[in-house]
């Protein structure tokens, strides 16, 4: 991975209006004002500026998406205080696109992806990536994770939906919040439950004794609820079909570690002992092949947020997933 720096361009611009030009083709607000402060702005930049009101067009704030026309008033007054975002170019290809619209892309995050920039995360992200080839997605939700309505851990795979416009966040929220979609991963465990299916009710939150980790044993839990249906058994290995009802942080995880059914390969909720691991040749033959944890958002049921059109979206097997059951 490849990674250059510039200088924060929003502190290199000064405050100025100017008249656009009237050989300027129409076109959007953030490409067309790029063009024209050509080299002083990355379009990226210029596109958060004008979501945070910095940019006013004949006096009226304007959208990133809004179509700049000759001979308008363009005022650009970058505040004082300003969020430092790199201009910065990555070699890394986006993930698969499953779906995408003006108001919504599915993706199928790969393994080892995080999701947005935080407290000991590297670049790219799955939002720097996106937000790379699509800047009009900067402003959407909540700062540095625009456009972000739900999360897979950086371990899962699947299918993800990410909003493009205010809109399509604000209605995904509510969906995600009320739970109102459909949501089915599949997950390779460690053990051969008595039960073909079951329900796991436990409040869950942070850990008494590793703040790290969320637990079903937490002074101050949250309401949670999985449902869960063996697919395959594979002697001391089985293969479920897991139906989360709520969406806690790590709750899948958590929950299927809670009943003994441990998810293979999770470094966090899963690990065994030297004597277990020298026990189970079936697992050792797995962990040969597995080297994350073997959790897959397999299917997504949502509601268009403009639309209002039932859509369905599916991701097969990851081949790491597809390969320790070939090992099983």
């Amino acid at each position: 991975m490849n990674k250059s720096k510039t200088t924060n361009p929003e502190k290199q611009i000064k405050a100025h209006s100017l008249s656009v030009p009237e050989d300027t083709s129409p076109g959007r607000a953030d490409r067309c004002l790029t063009d024209i402060l050509s080299g002083q702005i990355s379009r990226s930049s210029l596109a958060r500026m004008i979501r945070q009101g910095q940019v006013l067009v004949d006096g009226l704030r304007i959208r990133p998406s809004t179509i700049i026309r000759p001979g308008q008033l363009v005022i650009i007054e970058p505040g004082e205080e300003v969020q430092d975002i790199e201009a910065t170019s990555f070699d890394d290809p986006e993930p698969n696109v499953i779906f995408e619209d003006n108001d919504i892309i599915v993706i199928d995050k790969p393994a080892g992806l995080v999701i947005h920039p935080g407290a000991g995360t590297r670049p790219p992200t799955l939002v720097d990536l996106l937000v790379k080839s699509r800047p009009e997605m900067i402003g959407i939700g909540e700062s540095g994770r625009w456009g972000i309505v739900h999360r897979l851990d950086k371990d899962t795979t699947g299918v993800m939906v990410v909003a493009k416009t205010p809109i399509a966040h604000q209605e995904l929220s509510e969906q995600f919040r009320k739970h109102s979609n459909e949501r089915v991963y599949l997950a390779l465990v460690r053990g051969n439950p008595n039960l073909d299916s079951g329900s796991i009710e436990k409040e869950l939150g942070r850990s008494r004794t590793d703040r790290k980790k969320i637990s079903t044993v937490t002074r101050k839990g949250r309401s949670a609820v999985t449902h869960w249906m063996v697919t395959y058994r594979y002697g001391s290995v089985s293969l479920l079909e897991v139906r989360p009802q709520t969406g806690r942080t790590h709750q899948i995880r958590a929950h299927l570690a809670s009943i003994g059914l441990p998810i293979l390969g999770d470094r966090v909720y899963g690990i065994r002992s030297r004597r277990q691991k020298s026990r189970d040749p079936i697992i050792n033959r797995v962990g040969l092949v597995l080297k994350r944890q073997a959790l897959h958002a397999a299917f997504l049921a949502i509601i268009h947020p403009v639309s209002r059109q039932a859509l369905e979206f599916s991701s097969d097997l990851p081949a790491d997933m597809q390969a320790a059951i070939k090992a099983l």
